[in-house]
């Protein structure tokens, strides 16, 4: 027995305003935001950089699970994500050198840390002057 086929909504909904961007392209930025890479990103939610591409490029539309890994992962609330809510901003956004050594500082010993944030405490008092 064959089923129905599902009929075509007549909903007529206005459309939404979230803003220039597309899901896709918000997801790129904030990706990159973060200086993490498309296989960064998708180690982190557990799939692969192909997919992540997918969804960047829209070509893949997020379903619920996917947004919430996606939002987890770039530490956003799904709303920022979707374009709902607009993420406060400075204006500038870190450089991604800075934030991958970032990263690799915080794997270090808390020794070493230490020792290098004296290191760089010390160079910028001295570029200040």
């Amino acid at each position: 027995m064959c089923s129905p086929m599902p009929r075509r909504s007549t909903l007529q909904l206005p459309p939404l305003d979230l803003g220039d961007e597309t899901l896709g392209q918000r997801l790129a930025r904030l990706r990159k935001q973060r200086a993490m890479t498309q296989v960064e990103l998708a180690q982190k939610i557990g799939i692969i950089q192909s997919l992540v591409s997918e969804y960047e490029r829209d070509k893949l539309r997020l379903n619920a699970e996917m947004l919430a890994r996606f939002a987890l992962a770039l530490k956003v609330s799904a709303d920022e994500l979707l374009g709902l809510r607009k993420l406060p901003s400075n204006g500038k956004h870190p450089s991604r050198k800075v934030l991958r050594r970032l990263r690799k500082i915080e794997k270090l010993p808390s020794h070493d840390q230490a020792t290098l944030l004296k290191t760089i405490d010390t160079f910028l008092r001295g570029a200040e002057r």
